[in-house]
C-alpha cells in the first residue's frame, strides 16, 4: 500500500535498463522539441538556426506513444565524455539574417525552453532561485521594457553520477545558461578548428566580456548587412551523488518537492467527505425507506384494507413499465453502452498498470501507447456489454448495424476531431502534429485489433442467456404524471453531476498542469484511489436520483440514470475553461487546440462516469423489484 501511494517509487518495474559507462565513454545529448508555458505548440529544436551535428539530422524517437504525444527527438552536436571536465567547448558560429534573428525573437518572446536529454534524462535547469526539472531550461530571455532580446548561447552543464562495480551510472543532468559575446580577435575563423575565444578561456572557463548576446533590440551587434554572428559554446562538470540509479527519477516526479505530499491527502479526504455524505443519504434514505416499503407491499392485507381496495403508492405502482426498453433512442443507448464500457475498461486496465509502476515517465511515451492499445484490445468489452444490452431489449435493430457501430462510431469521431485539430498544428508548423505515419498506424491496429475484438466480445454476448427482468412488462404503457422541478432532467444532471466532479477537482488541477504546464505526473495511487471514490460516488449519486424519480411513478430511469453522473463530464469542461482563463496564456491556434482535446477528454470521462452509474442503477432496480411482490 505504501508503495502505491508513494508519489514516485523508488523502482520502475519494466523501466529502461541502467547503462553502466566506462570511463572515457563518449555520450551524445540528444535533443527534444522546444515548449513553452504560453502556447501548446512545440517546434522542432532545428527550425531555428542552431548548431546541426556534423553526420546531419536524425530522428531518435523509439515507439509509437512518442509520436502521438508530440515528442520530437533527435542527435545534436553536444557530447560529454564520462569522468572528463572541460570548458568552453566550441559548438559552432552561425550568421543570423534579419529573418533568422526575428524568429529567434519571437520564440524567445514567447518564452520557449529548451529541452536536452542525456541517458534518457531530462535536463534540469538551475535558476538563481530554485531549480526546475519539468520544462528544460530558456532559449534565452525577452526584456519587455527595453525590447532587448537575449540568446542563451553558453551552458554551463553538470553531470552528476552514482558510481557501481560495474562502472558509473549517471543519475543528474544540471543546466546553468549564460549569454555571451564571444570574442576571437583579429583571426580568421574556422569550423574545423576554432581559434580560441577571448571570452572563454579552456581551464578558466568565461572571462570578462562585453555583453550578453543580443539578438534583438537596439544592442543586437548587427553588421553592414544586419546580419548577427552567434558562436554556442559549454562547459562540463562531473560530480559524485549518492543517489542510486532506481531513484534518479524521484525528483523529477516531484519537481523538487514543488508540490506538498498533504495537497492530495487534502483532495482524498475531500473526496471521502462526500463519499460519506452520500452513503449516509443511502443508509438513511434507501436502507430506511426500501424496508418500510418492502414492508408494507409484501405484508398481508387485513380484512379491512381489502374491504377498502387498497391501492399500490410509490414505486411499486410502475413495476410493470419500470423495465420498458428506452422510448427514444434505444440503439443509441445501446451503442452508448458498449463504448462506455470500453473507455471504462481502459481507465481501469490504465490505472491499474501505471499505479504499480509499468508506466514511468522515464518510458517516454508509455503513457499514451497504453491509452491507445488498451482502448483498442477493450474492444471485447464494448461488444460484450453491447450485445448483452441489445439482446435484454431485444432491440428491432439488427445485432450486427448495432455492432458495427460500437466498433466504429466513436473511434471516427475521436479521429475526426484529432485530425481536424491537426490540420491547424500541421498549418502553425508544430513539432506537435501527429505524423501522417503515426496516424496511419492507429487506424490499422484499429481495424485489425479493436474492430474484430468487438465483434468476437458481441458473439459471445449473444450466445448468453438473456438477463430476465424480476417482474413482467405490461403491454400499454403507463402514464407519467406530472414531475416537480426538482426532478426535471436539466436540475437532476446538474446536482448528480457536481458530486462526482466535487470528489477529483483537486486531482484534476494537478492533471491540467501536467498536459499544459508540461510538469510531471506521476501520483497514480492518489489518483487511483480518487478513481474508486468516484466510481462510488456515481453509483450512489445515480442511485438515490433514480430512487425518487420511480418513488414519483415516472419509470423512464435508463438514459437518465446514464446521463445524471455522466454530467460530471460538463463540469470537467467547465473547469477547464476556468483553467484557461486564469492559469494559461493561450492565443490562436493554441486556445483551439486546447479547448478540442478537452473536449474529447470530458465526453470520454462523462461516458465513463455514466456507464459506472447506470450499472449501478441497473442492479438496485432488480434487486428491489425482485424483492417485492407483485399480483
Amino acid at each position: 500500500a505504501v508503495a502505491v501511494l508513494s508519489p514516485a517509487a523508488a523502482i520502475y518495474l519494466p523501466g529502461v535498463a541502467p547503462v553502466d559507462y566506462q570511463a572515457g565513454n563518449v555520450i551524445d545529448i540528444k535533443v527534444d522539441k522546444m515548449s513553452s508555458v504560453n502556447t501548446a505548440l512545440g517546434y522542432d529544436y532545428y527550425s531555428l538556426k542552431i548548431c546541426e551535428p556534423k553526420d546531419g539530422v536524425h530522428d531518435a524517437a523509439e515507439n509509437l506513444g512518442e509520436y502521438l504525444t508530440g515528442e520530437d527527438i533527435k542527435n545534436s552536436p553536444y557530447q560529454v565524455t564520462v569522468l572528463e571536465d572541460s570548458m568552453c567547448n566550441v559548438v559552432c558560429r552561425a550568421t543570423l539574417t534579419p529573418e533568422d534573428q526575428a524568429l529567434y525573437t519571437e520564440r524567445i518572446s514567447e518564452e520557449y525552453w529548451v529541452n536536452w536529454i542525456l541517458d534518457n534524462l531530462p535536463a534540469a535547469y538551475m535558476g538563481r532561485e530554485m531549480t526546475w526539472y519539468s520544462l528544460g531550461f530558456p532559449l534565452g530571455y525577452a526584456n519587455k521594457e527595453d525590447g532587448e532580446v537575449t540568446l542563451f548561447n553558453h551552458h554551463n552543464i553538470t553531470v552528476e553520477y552514482h558510481k557501481t562495480d560495474l562502472g558509473y551510472r549517471i543519475v543528474g543532468f544540471k543546466i546553468v545558461v549564460h549569454s555571451v559575446k564571444h570574442e576571437y580577435g583579429s583571426a580568421t575563423w574556422s569550423d574545423d578548428e576554432p581559434p580560441p575565444l577571448q571570452t572563454c578561456i579552456p581551464g578558466l572557463g568565461l572571462q570578462s566580456f562585453d555583453g550578453p548576446m543580443f539578438v534583438g533590440g537596439d544592442n543586437a551587434p548587427k553588421d553592414k548587412d544586419g546580419n548577427i554572428e552567434v558562436i554556442w559554446t559549454y562547459d562540463v562538470h562531473w560530480a559524485s551523488s549518492p543517489v542510486r540509479w532506481a531513484s534518479r527519477w524521484d525528483v523529477y516526479l516531484s519537481m523538487g518537492d514543488l508540490y506538498d505530499d498533504q495537497v492530495h491527502w487534502f483532495a482524498l479526504v475531500n473526496a471521502l467527505v462526500i463519499v460519506l455524505f452520500l452513503s449516509g443519504m443511502v443508509a438513511m434514505i434507501l436502507v430506511r425507506s426500501l424496508y418500510k416499503d418492502l414492508s408494507r407491499y409484501n405484508r398481508v392485507a387485513t380484512d379491512e384494507e381489502k374491504a377498502e381496495d387498497r391501492e399500490d403508492t410509490g414505486w411499486k405502482l410502475v413495476h410493470a413499465d419500470v423495465f420498458r426498453p428506452p422510448a427514444k433512442r434505444l440503439n443509441l443507448f445501446v451503442v452508448t453502452i458498449g463504448i462506455s464500457t470500453q473507455v471504462f475498461g481502459m481507465a481501469c486496465f490504465t490505472l491499474g498498470f501505471a499505479a504499480i509502476g509499468f508506466l514511468s515517465p522515464a518510458n517516454r511515451g508509455s503513457l499514451m501507447l497504453a491509452l491507445v492499445l488498451l482502448f483498442l484490445c477493450c474492444g471485447s468489452i464494448a461488444g460484450y456489454s453491447q450485445a448483452r444490452t441489445h439482446k435484454m431489449f431485444a432491440s428491432k435493430t439488427s445485432w450486427q448495424r448495432s455492432t458495427l457501430w460500437t466498433a466504429v462510431g466513436f473511434p471516427m469521431f475521436i479521429f475526426a476531431i484529432i485530425f481536424l485539430l491537426n490540420l491547424f498544428v500541421w498549418g502553425a508548423g508544430s513539432a506537435n502534429a501527429i505524423p501522417f505515419g503515426s496516424m496511419f498506424a492507429v487506424l490499422t491496429l484499429w481495424l485489425l485489433i479493436s474492430v474484430p475484438l468487438v465483434f468476437v466480445g458481441a458473439y459471445i454476448g449473444f450466445k448468453r442467456p438473456k438477463i430476465e427482468f424480476p417482474v413482467a412488462v405490461g403491454t400499454m404503457p403507463r402514464h407519467v404524471p406530472p414531475q416537480p422541478w426538482y426532478l426535471s432532467q436539466v436540475f437532476v444532471m446538474l446536482i448528480g453531476g457536481v458530486l462526482p466532479f466535487g470528489a477529483i477537482f483537486v486531482e484534476l488541477y494537478f492533471i491540467l498542469t501536467s498536459l499544459w504546464l508540461s510538469q510531471y505526473y506521476y501520483v497514480f495511487g492518489f489518483l487511483g484511489l480518487a478513481f474508486i471514490i468516484l466510481i462510488i460516488t456515481c453509483a450512489e449519486i445515480a442511485i438515490v436520483l433514480t430512487y425518487f424519480q420511480l418513488c414519483a411513478e415516472d419509470y423512464h430511469w435508463w438514459w437518465r440514470s446514464f446521463l445524471i453522473p455522466g454530467a460530471s463530464g460538463m463540469y470537467v469542461y467547465m473547469y477547464s475553461l476556468l483553467y484557461m482563463a486564469t492559469r494559461l496564456s493561450l492565443s490562436g491556434v493554441s486556445v483551439l487546440l486546447y479547448l478540442g482535446y478537452m473536449f474529447l477528454i470530458s465526453v470520454m470521462f462523462g461516458l465513463m462516469t455514466g456507464v459506472a452509474g447506470h450499472l449501478a442503477t441497473f442492479l438496485f432496480v432488480k434487486k428491489i423489484y425482485a424483492s417485492v411482490k407483485v399480483d
